[in-house]
C-alpha cells in the first residue's frame, strides 16, 4: 500500500466489506479512514493519536490479513464470478 494507488485502496476497501468482522475494531477503523476517507497515514496518526508509522504498521498488517481471509475463502473471487456468470444477453 506504498504508493496509495487507487486501486490498491479500492481493493482493501472491498476485502475489507467482506472480512472487516475479523479484524480488531482498530484495525478496521484504519483501513475505513484510508480506504473510505482518503486520509494520509499522517491525518490517521492524528485522528488516533498514534505516530505515522504506527497507522502505516497496522495498516500493512491489516491489509496482509484480509488478503490472507481472501486466499483462504475466496469470496471477492466467488463474487466476481457470480458477476460476470449473472449477465444476461439480449
Amino acid at each position: 500500500m506504498r504508493n496509495g494507488s487507487l486501486e490498491k485502496r479500492r481493493e482493501a476497501s472491498l476485502l475489507c466489506d467482506l472480512y472487516g468482522s475479523l479484524l480488531t475494531e482498530r484495525q478496521r477503523e484504519i483501513v475505513r479512514l484510508y480506504c473510505d476517507e482518503d486520509l494520509t497515514l499522517a491525518e490517521i496518526g492524528e485522528n488516533l493519536g498514534i505516530s505515522r508509522q504506527a497507522a502505516s504498521d497496522a495498516l500493512r498488517k491489516a491489509v496482509q490479513s484480509l488478503r490472507g481471509y481472501e486466499e483462504k475463502l475466496g469470496l471477492m473471487k466467488a463474487e466476481a464470478s457470480e458477476g460476470e456468470g449473472s449477465s444476461v444477453e439480449s
